[in-house]
């Protein structure tokens, strides 16, 4: 025979019990209001054998009649949901606080601070409330910010970044890492992993996947080993972006991770590339103009080396002359007042007033110019790798055409050559059908004859434009996935390491592998957001679990 279940009986209390046994009920269960003590089933003999034997009873309701006992009751009653409001009145407010720190730990990830900082945010917390409103100073001593509470909730934030990562990672049909090595102020090598990936909606969640310190070996089988293990959670890669010294043909990350996918039959495709920005950095140094530059920097560093010789060219100019990243343009700009102030201090200005070096030096002007517009245009967030080589494709078409143009003597794209010249005397879509795959053949020829998708892919662009491809052009929507989700360069990589050195200062040095993950991790999180109040109602379940035990 099976056994009973109290739910299947379906007791509900009984307005009686209240003045024959000084019950309530109180969220579904019975609750005693002489002494407070919750019953586990509703029944009557439960509920009356409690009232007779407890020794928590007195005997004065014994003798009451029916009225006195009702009297009783309500009093009871009244004095029960007062306490229930001031419970809840005080979880309340306790929910609050924790919150609050919640918040200010973020903050203070994301500005680089120290833990301790928290401390000082609360003392100017509690002197602005003073003189605001004093009547709340108790709700703001009430949040904690000592430094071990900040580094714990740090953890806190982290840890649930992490696991909304894993959770959207579960619904990738596409993703790639970008992985890049670099040491910290202790000199321990860190190793930084990040991912991109698009759920079949086609939305792109690109974050810190982890950061591994390497107090050992940075071997090919250690970064494998490492890559694998953050990777395991979320399958097989679409692509690595790295730094060349991973992509060894033998021993290098991305050998050993192609030879363990043909140990596993894999049938993914695993696409390993080099950082686009690194090969396009290096196009400076092909001009072969080091005399140039050497010259500047003679010129730069006589000036700025000595404090005296500083501020006499500022007041000179009474203009900032040196802007970073800008020094090239700065220079040639001011190349009369900067020859005549070295003369002004018996230097010799033969090289920087010769015609020939300053032909040469407006070129470099120009030609680096025309660099960094297309190094800003190759970094920063969310950058599509088939934007990033189209930019790329775009720079390499235009040296043909600046060629013929300078031999037509037109310098209209270089202006600091126009200068001293003056002082001296693409479609959308255009795919060849024929050569792309068979599987993706029927549907390009419906995508290029498709005026509406045109009109879509201009106006939003080719990040934004892959959710727009219809469901039935399924194989062009898988295609755009894999592109998407690829990395274009180790750019985030980067920026985690500069974030990395504000972090971890030789003032800081101290700071745990285990802390500095957490904090770049929220630092760096741009797809996702702590979810705060979930973390509350965890550690708000996880202190009443406690408190029953």
């Amino acid at each position: 025979m099976a056994k009973r279940k109290v739910d299947a009986e379906k007791r509900g209390f009984q307005a009686r019990w209240e003045a024959e046994y000084m019950f309530t009920e109180v969220n579904g269960k019975p609750v005693c209001l002489l002494c407070g003590e919750s019953l586990a089933v509703m029944k009557e003999y439960n509920l009356r054998r409690h009232h007779e034997t407890s020794k928590k009873h007195t005997d004065k309701d014994k003798n009451m009649d029916t009225e006195q006992r009702l009297q009783k009751v309500e009093e009871l009653k009244r004095g029960l949901k007062s306490q229930q409001a001031l419970f809840t009145k005080a979880k309340s407010q306790s929910e609050a606080a924790v919150r609050a720190s919640l918040i200010v730990a973020e903050e203070v990830a994301k500005s680089a601070r120290p833990f301790t900082e928290g401390e000082l945010i609360k003392t100017c917390m509690l002197k602005v409330c003073n003189a605001v409103c004093p009547d709340k100073r108790q709700l703001f001593s009430n949040v904690s910010l000592s430094r071990n509470t900040v580094a714990e909730r740090v953890d806190q934030l982290s840890t649930d970044l992490k696991e909304q990562l894993v959770r959207k990672g579960k619904d990738f049909i596409a993703y790639s890492l970008a992985v890049d090595e670099s040491t910290d102020t202790s000199d321990v090598a860190q190793l930084s992993i990040f991912i991109r990936g698009l759920d079949s909606s086609l939305s792109i969640t690109e974050e810190l996947l982890a950061l591994r310190p390497r107090h050992g070996t940075t071997t090919g089988q250690d970064l494998y080993e490492e890559v694998s293990r953050c990777a395991n959670a979320l399958g097989k890669t679409r692509g690595i972006d790295d730094r060349p010294a991973m992509c060894g043909h033998t021993s290098g990350l991305v050998a050993r991770m192609r030879e363990r996918m043909q140990e596993q039959n894999a049938t993914g495709e695993l696409t390993a590339h080099h950082c686009i920005i690194h090969p396009e950095s290096l196009c400076g140094k092909a001009l072969k103009m080091e005399h140039v530059m050497s010259t500047i920097t003679r010129a730069v560093n006589f000036i700025r080396a000595r404090g005296l010789n500083h501020g006499q060219f500022k007041a000179f100019l009474e203009v900032r002359w040196l802007s970073q990243g800008k020094v090239l343009q700065r220079f040639f700009e001011l190349r009369e007042e900067i020859g005549l102030f070295i003369e002004s201090k018996g230097k010799d200005t033969t090289e920087v007033r010769d015609e020939n070096f300053l032909c040469e030096m407006a070129f470099l002007c120009d030609i680096t110019s025309h660099l960094n517009v297309m190094n800003l245009q190759l970094q920063g967030r969310g950058r599509v790798i088939s934007d990033m080589y189209s930019t790329v494709q775009a720079f390499k078409t235009k040296p043909s055409l600046w060629e013929m143009q300078i031999r037509k003597e037109n310098l209209s794209h270089f202006p600091s050559c126009e200068t001293m010249k003056e002082k001296l005397s693409t479609a959308v879509f255009p795919i060849d059908v024929e050569s792309a795959p068979p599987n993706l053949q029927m549907e390009l020829i419906e995508l290029q004859c498709n005026d509406t998708l045109k009109e879509k892919y201009e106006r939003v662009g080719a990040a934004e434009f892959a959710r727009f491809i219809p469901d039935t052009m399924a194989e062009l929507r898988i295609q755009a996935a894999q592109t998407l989700s690829m990395f274009g360069s180790t750019y985030l990589c980067e920026q985690l390491f500069s974030l990395m050195k504000l972090n971890k200062t030789p003032h800081r040095n101290r700071l745990t592998d285990q802390h500095l993950h957490s904090i770049l991790r929220i630092s760096s999180a741009q797809s996702l957001t702590p979810n705060i109040d979930e973390l509350v109602q965890k550690m708000r379940h996880h202190q009443v679990s406690g408190s029953e035990k």
